[in-house]
């Protein structure tokens, strides 16, 4: 029993660290992935706390040494599924009725461990399972997931805070119940921290939870439900069940008890979920609650007005960090007549110059792309290109999977503003240029908006105030994450909460008060303190 009224500790953003020559964490850092690099892990599936072993099993390697394998991993199916809904539906009751503040302590003790101890074995897991660098892992598994813990208390919080008015002779009370069932948490190979986040932020309000990780990222998974039973997470609060989408995905949506579906993933994926949950409504306890971040087709417009030079690093960041596997990065640019002679020669230098290979050489700016179909997926998208009448490679177009899924940073010049990449989400380092008619400002702005099917993150180029003005208003719903004069990737949890809206998710804004909304249930308490003795009113006096 809570016997304070407690506030958490104020959060602040984990500090990046540079991993620069001589950086003492550059070092410990390199030592920790030839430890991994040298290690076969074996990943078990974690039920009720348990390592549980199926003997199906998968295979986690290096992207960019796909015949190096890290670690086998389990595989669960319908009999697993069962099991995991199971101990999450008898853990919640303890879980919930838990202080706030013990709920809290578990992750704001997962924080402090991820800033210290598990800093290099999430970033080397996820530097040899996803093929990240040392900067992107960096920004994702330490900082950004370090800042979900510790921003997500501090909203639950703000949260609980939230009362209603009382009138005189009454008291007006909200309780922010968990849901009622247990929560379904998918999580993408793209982002360690999204991991990380979409099973806590429901379990920090008092849910349960079943943990589906991408297959492709099961070996960073791993390591974090070691960071969570290190912090003191009980028993059955976060089980996690690896396996095919089918097979862990089809007996979880069919059990009566799913209160809810954290997602993120390809919107193809969350569509089919979504007509399942519709299919089976009249089988829930309650309606479900449906989260989901999908696809993106994220996009660069610039102004004549724009700065080349700002305009061209923009790019390059935008499009490439990460082999252009981010949620947020530019996929299509639209460059006004004007300025495509300033930017363009210099953009194919710098994207030429790019050093691609072994995310363990640190002076790589870029590693692999994740498996064998994103490859044939980049693949197809270059070789279409090279055939077509109506776009050219400006640079890049080569591809190489013989030691790994390397693909060339590439970039793409059309004139036809409905060609395929530019419409077609290709989640890779395959960037589209439309040099558009410097008069045609304001209809490229609606060609924009009306392009894409997505609307996740969007940026604007322009020194023209007027003009950015009306950027902001005709692309108001082209993109949930908008920037002006930056990249539209690298939202920072507490400053640019995330999320995307039409073919991009829900909207629910990861890294704010606003998801955390969804994962409650709230109840009414009105206590009357001098209740009514007669049941007549005033006006039936004669």
């Amino acid at each position: 029993m809570s016997l304070a009224i407690s506030r958490v500790p104020t959060p602040v953003n984990e500090p990046v660290k540079s991993y620069a020559p001589g950086s003492p964490e550059r070092a410990s850092l390199a030592s920790k992935l030839a430890e991994l690099s040298a290690t076969q892990t074996e990943m078990p599936l974690v039920i009720d706390g348990k390592d549980v072993r199926t003997g199906k099993t998968g295979r986690a390697v290096m992207p960019h040494r796909h015949a190096h394998v890290l670690g086998e991993f389990h595989q669960g199916g319908a009999a697993e599924v069962q099991s995991a809904i199971d101990a999450a539906l008898r853990a919640q009751k303890g879980w919930a009725a838990l202080p706030w503040e013990a709920r809290a302590s578990v992750f704001l003790k997962a924080a402090d461990l991820l800033a210290g101890p598990y800093r290099d074995v999430l970033n080397a897991a996820t530097m040899l399972g996803q093929s990240k660098t040392a900067h992107q892992a960096e920004i994702d598994s330490a900082c950004e997931l370090i800042d979900f813990f510790r921003f997500n208390v501090a909203f639950y919080e703000q949260l609980l805070r939230e009362q209603p008015q009382s009138s005189p002779g009454m008291w007006n009370r909200l309780e922010h119940r968990p849901l009622e069932g247990f929560v379904f948490a998918v999580s993408p190979f793209n982002f360690t921290s999204i991991a990380g986040n979409l099973p806590t932020a429901p379990a920090l309000c008092g849910n349960t939870v079943v943990w589906k990780p991408a297959s492709t990222a099961v070996y960073s998974a791993h390591f974090l439900m070691q960071l969570f039973r290190e912090a003191g997470l009980p028993d059955g609060v976060i089980n996690l069940v690896s396996g095919s989408g089918g097979d862990v995905g089809d007996p979880v949506l069919a059990s009566r008890h799913l209160a809810g579906i954290h997602f993120t993933g390809s919107t193809k994926v969350f569509h089919q979920m979504w007509r399942t949950v519709g299919d089976n409504i009249d089988k829930y306890v309650s309606y479900p609650r449906l989260v989901g971040e999908t696809g993106g087709k994220d996009f660069i417009v610039a102004h004549p007005s724009a700065d080349p030079v700002a305009l061209t690093t923009a790019i390059v960041r935008g499009a490439f960090e990460y082999q252009g596997q981010k949620c947020s990065a530019a996929s299509r640019v639209y460059v006004p007549s004007n300025l495509w002679p300033k930017i363009k020669d210099e953009l194919a230098a710098l994207v030429g110059g790019m050093k691609m290979g072994d995310v363990a050489d640190f002076s790589n700016f870029v590693g692999a792309v994740i498996d064998g179909a994103s490859f044939r997926t980049q693949k197809a998208a270059i070789d279409e290109a090279k055939a077509s009448g109506t776009a050219e490679i400006l640079v890049g177009g080569e591809y190489d999977d013989s030691e790994g899924w390397f693909v060339r940073p590439t970039i793409i010049v059309t004139r036809d503003p409905n060609y395929r990449t530019l419409c077609d989400e290709l989640f890779g380092p395959v960037l589209t240029v439309h040099v558009y008619d410097e008069s045609e400002w304001v209809q490229t702005l609606d060609l924009v908006d009306c392009t894409s099917p997505y609307a996740l993150t969007g940026a604007v180029f322009a020194q023209d105030r007027y003009a950015i003005e009306q950027a902001m208003e005709r692309l108001r719903n082209a993109a949930g994450n908008f920037y002006i004069n930056d990249k539209p990737t690298g939202a920072v949890v507490g400053q640019q909460p995330f999320g995307g809206a039409r073919a991009s998710g829900t909207n629910d804004k990861a890294g704010s008060i606003l998801n955390l909304i969804r994962w409650i249930s709230p109840r009414s308490i009105k206590e009357t303190f001098v209740p009514a003795r007669d049941y007549r009113y005033p006006y039936m006096e004669s």
